[in-house]
């Protein structure tokens, strides 16, 4: 039996879209094993949303090689799409497939010999224009499900609608047949992903129109027996309505967890980001959120660094996020993309500055992470937990995304538990003591 390995870069739009291919390799009678042992194919789902995942590609095709100088490396993802010809340079890359070509990617393995020039099968971004579902599941205790492609938006520093295409969305049917699978083999937490998720709906039967609202797919699937939770991933602000927080408030399944991409404090530099809000509909969701749901976890995408960013424009984001009541924060130093309008702007953030503002944010992103913990101690939750020994502890989650953690016992593994938070330890990780009805 052939042995295929997968290594997966960004999002967990890309980890859903993995194990789908993962799947589809299973079905030809593919042994999947992990990256680090001897395959004879391995596969690399890339992005290229930041300059640090275009450098890694090159460091995991020489690891691939390490363990067998002989195998047939493949790239697939949006790096690949974006710049075949340069993946198919890279020494050792066989094979390079583009947006539409990859969930056909069995299809190109009549030949497994290491080629000279790697082969690029690409097409114009035009093309992917349809839908292919995709779910994770057997890599994690959460499974990703896939419910949204691409974007129609047209943010100055971002790749995304290049790299994927059109925003188009899978039917209200087969998302709910896909969550229905997914619980069916016992995994008890379901994580909605996309491109942009807000925007569900658009393209769902091939066409620009909304079939279903994002409220709808919520609602529907709150509905779906045998779903324990349910965490929305990162959505737009304009796009999270007061329906769908009212909705997950009153939620049978859906977790107080929101993740909100802010970008910047600044209004002056959102608007040079062509982002489709201000920072005042941003406290709005916050409030909102914050008003039906005091203990909600919110977590916040920001990007320091970018062209024109001034001291000034930096500290009143600094300061906004300061007084905002969030949770944690995502902070990215801004990189230049090619074919994108910020890459042209005047005002270059030279690299140290970028380090300097990106380091204070992180180090913000501590206390709030830290307040948070702290606001939560004493109070009741449900934890699941995951299946991973790490250094004799076991870890684990609770709905509104506190991470715990206990010593290892394998009996834990992918249940949920009703414990009290006691305290925070010295790694910032929250113990906690089980309520005297364990399992739930």
């Amino acid at each position: 039996m052939k042995k295929v390995a997968f290594y997966t870069l960004g999002c967990k739009l890309n980890f859903s879209e993995t194990s789908t291919i993962a799947r589809s390799f299973k079905d030809e009678g593919f042994d999947r094993v992990d990256f680090k042992e001897k395959a004879d194919i391995y596969v690399i789902n890339t992005c290229s949303v930041t300059e640090n995942a275009d450098k890694r590609f090159k460091n995991i095709v020489k690891q691939a090689q390490r363990v067998n100088p002989e195998a047939f490396v493949a790239a697939i993802g949006c790096y690949a799409q974006l710049k075949p010809e340069e993946l198919a340079d890279v020494n050792g890359v066989d094979l390079v497939l583009g947006a539409t070509e990859k969930f056909k990617i069995t299809d190109y393995l009549n030949d497994l010999s290491k080629n000279d020039f790697g082969e690029v099968h690409s097409c114009e971004i035009e093309d992917a224009d349809f839908y292919v579902g995709s779910y994770s599941i057997g890599d994690r205790t959460r499974a990703f499900l896939k419910v949204q492609d691409g974007c129609d938006y047209k943010c100055t520093y971002c790749t995304i609608p290049l790299a994927r295409g059109i925003s188009r969305s899978d039917t209200m049917e087969n998302v709910l047949k896909n969550a229905e699978e997914i619980s069916g083999k016992g995994i008890k937490e379901i994580v909605l992903t996309g491109v942009n998720i807000g925007d569900y709906g658009k393209g769902e039967f091939g066409n620009k129109k909304h079939q279903h609202t994002f409220l709808e797919l919520v609602t529907e699937l709150d509905q779906v027996k045998g779903i324990e939770r349910l965490r929305i991933s990162s959505i737009e602000p304009n796009l999270l309505k007061n329906d769908t927080i009212e909705l997950v408030a009153n939620s049978r399944a859906f977790v107080p967890h929101f993740h909100i991409p802010l970008q910047s404090g600044s209004n002056a530099i959102l608007k040079k980001m062509k982002r489709r809000y201000m920072r005042e509909l941003y406290v709005d969701r916050v409030n909102k959120i914050r008003e039906v749901m005091p203990n909600a976890c919110i977590g916040v995408d920001v990007i320091v660094g970018f062209p024109g960013e001034t001291e000034q424009h930096f500290l009143e984001t600094y300061n906004f996020l300061n007084d905002l009541e969030i949770s944690y924060l995502h902070v990215f130093t801004y990189s230049e993309r090619d074919n994108t309008e910020a890459a042209v702007m005047d005002g270059e953030v030279p690299k140290n500055v970028r380090a300097k503002r990106s380091k204070m944010l992180r180090g913000l992103s501590a206390k709030k992470r830290r307040a948070f913990y702290e606001s939560q101690i004493n109070t009741v939750h449900t934890v699941l937990f995951e299946s991973e020994n790490k250094e004799g502890y076991i870890y684990g989650f609770t709905e509104n995304y506190v991470k715990v953690k206990t010593p290892w016992n394998p009996e834990l593994v992918n249940t949920t538990h009703k414990v009290q938070l006691s305290y925070i330890g010295e790694d910032g990780v929250v113990r906690f003591e089980f309520l005297p009805v364990l399992a739930i």
